[in-house]
């Protein structure tokens, strides 16, 4: 029987690990670095690492950061956080991580994917989508800057438009689930899996292996 991919997220502020609950309330849980080494003795696919206040901040990866986590990382390694142009991505790369993940800015602007993929390849490219109901019809879409901000984007779509432009993987990423522990949104999954054939990870509910 074939398992699933277990790609644990690290949320990282200031430097620090921390756990969010529906996006909001980020508390300090360690020190990424010793995160990283926990996982590297537990079986695990691959490792994602996110800064959650870069983006919302405007300001640039911390690349130090970045090349520190890689240093230890024994496993594949995607960076997420502050990332809006090719050269940025490029230079991640470059310090030994194996991909990078896309989101703000690949909503802002989708022509980064393209740009991306052809730089560094679709195999480091990952679409990271945010997602969660909302008016009072509780309708699908796309939020970014760490779910501050509304797209009114619709998720199906934009699945099929980041698969067009050469992403090598999507990400759905549950806002509304995110450390709730109450289980994944397979109605959304099964939606949002019709519309790629792209490996597709899932986020926001895991509470179990089941």
């Amino acid at each position: 029987m074939l398992r699933p991919r277990l790609i644990p997220c690290l949320l990282v502020q200031n430097q620090g690990l921390v756990k969010t609950r529906r996006f909001g309330e980020p508390k300090y849980v360690g020190d990424p670095i010793n995160a990283v080494r926990i996982f590297n003795e537990k079986v695990v696919d691959e490792l994602m690492v996110i800064d959650i206040d870069a983006t919302v901040k405007g300001r640039e990866p911390d690349y130090r950061m970045i090349a520190n986590l890689a240093t230890e990382c024994r496993m594949p390694l995607c960076y997420g956080g502050g990332v809006s142009s090719s050269a940025q991505i490029e230079r991640i790369i470059g310090l030994g991580v194996e991909k990078v993940a896309l989101s703000s800015a690949a909503l802002a602007r989708p022509a980064l994917i393209e740009e991306a993929a052809k730089h560094v390849g679709s195999q480091s490219v990952v679409v990271v989508l945010d997602i969660r109901k909302s008016g009072l019809l509780r309708r699908l879409e796309i939020v970014t800057h760490n779910a501050t901000r509304q797209t009114g984007i619709d998720p199906a779509a934009f699945v099929r438009e980041a698969t067009q432009r050469g992403a090598g993987e999507i990400v759905i990423n549950n806002v509304d689930r995110d450390g709730m522990m109450e289980g994944f949104d397979l109605e959304l999954v099964e939606k949002l899996r019709r519309e790629t054939s792209l490996p597709m990870t899932v986020m926001g509910g895991a509470g179990s292996l089941d």
